[in-house]
């Protein structure tokens, strides 16, 4: 759970034209479309609640596993317009561990990156796993959102898993 931080002006362009409309309402549209986007990319994510306020979304809910739930942020985030997601999910007790201090530190954890220009999932996958050959590894922890592992862009946000996740 936290607060991510996203690139505004980039990613996917899910609000339509602007009419006029009071700022609930536009809000209200918002939460709608990305419900929408999280339900095509086939993410159920139990007790949904998405509340936009302008370029923030916050997000609640229990998801599966703690890879739908990060996959879900990103959807939510990688829009345009949206600069910030409070994630308030939870993940079901099926896949939930009380952690200790020893376990948290020993337990690889996920990284989230913002693709920057001249990036390729090669080049991501080598500078994080230093083998640029794993690149499927990210392409794969980040479907449906990537179509092609060619189609990233500057700004979007990527989940880039631990290797012995990804492998499992």
């Amino acid at each position: 759970m936290g607060l991510f931080s996203f690139v505004k002006n980039a990613g996917a362009k899910l609000f339509g034209r602007k009419d006029k409309k009071t700022k609930e309402e536009e809000n209200a549209e918002k939460a709608t479309a990305i419900e929408k986007a999280i339900t095509n990319h086939g993410i159920t994510i139990e007790y949904q609640r998405i509340v936009v306020s302008d370029d923030a979304v916050e997000l609640s809910g229990i998801a599966d596993s703690k890879a739908e739930k990060e996959k879900v942020v990103l959807i939510a985030g990688n829009v345009d317009g949206i600069a910030t997601v409070d994630d308030q999910m939870e993940v079901a007790a099926a896949e939930e561990e009380v952690p200790t201090p020893r376990s948290v530190e020993e337990v690889p954890q996920t990284v989230f990156y913002t693709v920057e220009k001249g990036d390729t999932l090669w080049k991501i996958s080598s500078d994080h796993y230093g083998n640029g050959s794993k690149y499927p590894v990210i392409f794969e922890a980040n479907k449906p959102m990537l179509e092609h592992p060619d189609k990233i862009y500057p700004g979007q946000m990527l989940r880039i898993p631990p290797l012995d996740e990804a492998e499992a």
